[in-house]
């Protein structure tokens, strides 16, 4: 499993991050304080704060886990 911490912030990077990680095939999480969110779930993203940085948590291994890596990274605490 791997987490980073990133930003999502507006509404339009919300629904960018939404559709690039529904194309993975491995499991994400978001955790929020103490709510943990499936990161395809626009609703459940819209739940939380968006004011706040959140983790994500990948849970995946090997190639699956580098190109979930390289989608998430985009969205990276700024």
């Amino acid at each position: 499993m791997e987490e980073i911490r990133i930003f999502l912030g507006t509404i339009e990077r919300v629904k960018n991050f939404v559709n690039e990680v529904s194309h993975l095939e491995c499991d994400v999480d978001i955790v929020s304080g103490r709510y943990v969110i499936d990161a395809k779930s626009i609703m459940g993203i819209f739940s939380t704060d968006l004011s706040k940085p959140v983790s994500v948590r990948i849970h995946a291994q090997g190639a699956e886990a580098e190109k979930a890596l390289q989608v998430v990274r985009k969205y990276a605490e700024e």
